[in-house]
């Protein structure tokens, strides 16, 4: 008796693997030289399958042992599929992650940011999220320990008005504050060498206010202060948007990674470049099961009322956003 097996839905394949069949023949011609053996010994799993395998435990954040019964394959294999496909990905880092560099790219950036909420020169919006890990053992083990009692690494993120990660730095523990993060970032020592001119990056107020990068007033009292918090938190509202498409996307970055550090590490900078290539490619987005933050939703988590630092900055520190606070009271 012949059986038919009926192929999946674009939808059911979408849900699955959370990228369309196109996109997914896409990446597999990106990194299929990679991942082929050069040689069928053992029933060499082929680049599709492991691609598939990697795909399926990035869009559930499972065991690996349930991964591998999905794909028809031992735990040990599956562990080794996803580490070996999660840095494939990784290697196409500097051609999916881009920070704008070019005066063309930055107006076009500038643009998409100015038309959110008339906030003008932001090149991008910083900001950082815990992804929650295994204790990675060994005598540092406590600093993966975030304030919130659990194992993570932080994730720093640049967020761009589509949504794009245009940076991210993911090899800090837990414990790592936000600033120390940004503070030993590679474009932050760009910003300070002044690359980018005038433009800068918004950040919530657990940051330093620096020429290039713009936090909120604490304690808004004029008319300009307010338009300028409003604005603020309206463009920079992006990145949490990000986070929030991001994890729901990839529910591994949610859920959490049980692997080792550095295939954790690999796993979070593969799914921003998933992510990346599905907002070029125009893929759907994930099913919203939680609603993106809205302006009072921020202020009542208090990322506008931060006293991590203080709002009575050096003159110099705080030259440029008291122009662009004269700019929003003259609107």
């Amino acid at each position: 008796m012949c059986v038919k097996v009926s192929k999946p839905l674009p939808s059911q394949v979408i849900q699955g693997y959370r990228l369309s069949k196109s996109t997914v023949i896409y990446l597999l011609e990106k990194i299929e030289h990679i991942l082929e053996f050069s040689d069928n010994r053992n029933n060499s799993i082929p680049p599709i399958n492991q691609l598939l395998i990697a795909l399926r435990y990035y869009a559930t954040g499972n065991h690996l042992l349930a991964v591998a019964d999905m794909g028809g394959t031992s735990l040990a294999t599956s562990s080794r599929i996803v580490k070996r496909v999660s840095q494939a990905i990784v290697s196409l880092r500097r051609e999916f992650i881009i920070f704008p560099d070019t005066n063309r790219d930055q107006d076009r950036v500038k643009i998409d940011f100015y038309d959110i909420a008339r906030f003008p020169n932001v090149l991008g919006c910083i900001d950082c999220t815990h992804v929650k890990i295994q204790s990675p053992g060994g005598d540092d083990a406590e600093l993966f320990r975030n304030r919130k009692g659990y194992m993570s690494i932080n994730v720093q993120t640049i967020a761009s008005a589509k949504l794009l990660v245009q940076d991210v730095v993911a090899r800090w523990p837990g414990s790592t504050h936000d600033s120390a993060i940004y503070q030993n970032s590679y474009i932050y020592r760009k910003f300070e060498r002044g690359e980018y001119g005038d433009s800068h990056l918004l950040g919530d107020s657990g940051y330093p206010l620096k020429p290039h990068l713009l936090t909120p007033y604490l304690n808004p009292t004029t008319s300009g202060e307010r338009k300028y918090n409003e604005a603020h938190i309206r463009t920079r509202n992006v990145v949490e948007r990000q986070y929030g498409v991001l994890k729901r996307r990839f529910p591994v970055l949610a859920v959490g990674i049980r692997l080792a550090l550095n295939n954790a590490i690999n796993v979070i900078i593969a799914c921003c470049i998933f992510h990346n290539i599905c907002i070029l490619r125009n893929e759907q987005q994930p099913v919203n099961n939680d609603d993106v933050p809205n302006l009072e939703e921020l202020i009542a988590r208090g990322q506008i009322n931060n006293m991590a630092f203080s709002d009575r900055p050096s003159l110099s520190y705080g030259f440029r956003r008291n122009q662009i606070t004269q700019y929003f009271d003259n609107l």
